[in-house]
């Protein structure tokens, strides 16, 4: 079953560049690269792929230190003219097997300009730590992951509703069937493996095996990059305890109930972060953009996938019988969620999403993202109730100097005049939280209306 996705488009920019480098795809183990690289190497009339964990094709970059060398027996081997050398996409699978391969790729841009070359793997993170000569500025990143709902309705056969999603602003008569949609999918996320089963399956219980078998093989796989017992340990309870966090900001020092100390936690939370499974994404007190992180601030954790965390905590069967997902474990899921859409749409850079905490010693005002746009930051609540429940954007509003903001609930898209309780005026923005991926384009169309 071929899977549409989104970074075709930017592979397709990639391949029209004449200033194109050679490619590095990034993103966690299972979300993607392989299947999506070999459907883009359809499109050339030649495609070498290289998988770098068998050892006959290892031996290229083994037995050969000279990339004109290697690109010639490569061509030998397949049986490809020099002449269709621009016509040719070498793809390397699983790079991080051949630290050679990856400090190679810069010879590729500077003498092979004509060949396009593509590399991925798992963990790049820590194998690209070994590259003594790293091939910086002469390679290009493209970050990948889990399926995002416009590329979930695409691929379960939903086209026309994808059609709709897209249109700004969305047709009322949508609303529902993408609530529907949006429902299964915040359930089960967006891994591609887990929603292929669920499309011929239709089934929770058979979609228990696959959840279990990628978190264990992500807990095998970072294991793998530490050094000790006690590292292998703590990375372990940080993994069975860290979705339990899903609804609060975290502190480093006992984490999960623990007696670890806080640099102990720190640095097993950024090895989970050079993994992509788990990220820390720190807070701004700004008003305003550039939007600078504030790391004396507790953070929150933005997991790999939504649907692995649902299955981690056991909620998935409730959150079938829950007509608002809003509410789904403390609230905490779709925010999340929406925190991981916006994520998706980023595919040449790894920007996390921000949120806002007010600048002042015991103040415990919160705003779930903050989003900018030219000189503005627009405040985002993920939240269902009345206006009176804004508490933290109302604060935010009333501080700032712009009169925007935005809600994401279970309602209908609708653009309200409001007031905050000091009668500052405002315009909301209520948009149904399906349209996380739909923020950009929703935030110009926003911006126009004036209060």
């Amino acid at each position: 079953m071929p899977f549409y996705r989104e970074a075709i488009d930017s592979l397709n920019d990639w391949r029209n560049r004449q200033d194109r480098k050679p490619l590095i795809v990034r993103g966690a183990r299972q979300v993607g690269k392989t299947t999506l690289i070999r459907q883009f190497g359809k499109s050339y009339d030649h495609f070498i792929w290289l998988n770098l964990e068998k050892e006959r094709d290892r031996r290229y970059f083994v037995q050969f230190t000279d990339v004109q060398i290697i690109t010639e027996a490569l061509l030998l081997a397949h049986g490809i003219p020099s002449s269709h050398l621009s016509n040719t996409l070498l793809f390397i699978d699983e790079i991080q097997e051949c630290p050679e391969a990856i400090r190679l790729l810069r010879y590729f841009h500077e003498e092979i300009a004509g060949l396009h070359v593509i590399s991925a793997g798992s963990l790049l993170e820590f194998a690209m730590k070994e590259v003594s000569s790293f091939p910086v500025g002469r390679v290009e990143y493209l970050y990948l992951y889990p399926l995002n709902f416009r590329e979930y309705l695409s691929v379960t056969g939903k086209q026309a509703l994808l059609e709709q999603l897209q249109q700004i602003p969305l047709k009322p008569a949508a609303h529902g069937l993408l609530m529907d949609a949006f429902h299964r999918y915040a359930i089960i996320g967006g891994m591609p493996e887990v929603v292929k089963t669920d499309i011929r399956q239709n089934s929770l219980t058979d979609l228990t095996r696959i959840y279990a078998s990628i978190w264990e093989t992500y807990k095998n796989d970072v294991e793998k990059y530490t050094t000790n017992d006690t590292e292998r340990k703590i990375i372990k309870h940080l993994m069975d305890s860290a979705p339990y966090t899903l609804d609060e900001r975290i502190k480093f020092q006992g984490f999960g109930n623990s007696n670890y100390r806080s640099r102990e936690v720190g640095e097993a939370f950024r090895t989970l972060d050079d993994a992509k499974i788990m990220r820390l994404v720190y807070p701004t007190t700004d008003l305003q953009p550039p939007l600078r992180v504030n790391k004396k601030k507790s953070p929150r954790l933005q997991f790999l996938d939504t649907g692995i965390v649902n299955y981690t905590l056991g909620i998935q069967a409730d959150m079938l019988a829950l007509d608002d997902l809003s509410k789904a474990y403390k609230g905490a899921v779709i925010p999340h969620l929406i925190a991981q859409e916006l994520l998706s749409t980023q595919s040449i850079s790894a920007r996390l999403p921000i949120f806002w905490v007010r600048d002042k010693a015991q103040a415990n005002a919160e705003v779930d993202l903050l989003y900018a746009v030219g000189n503005k930051a627009i405040p985002i609540e993920v939240k269902s109730g009345a206006q009176g429940t804004l508490r933290s954007l109302h604060q935010f509003i009333e501080m700032a100097d712009q009169p925007y903001a935005i809600r994401m609930y279970g309602g209908e898209l609708k653009i309200e005049k409001a007031v905050t309780p000091n009668k500052k005026p405002y315009l909301l923005l209520n948009l149904p939280y399906y349209m996380g991926t739909c923020l950009p384009g929703y935030m110009e169309w926003f911006l126009q209306f004036k209060i």
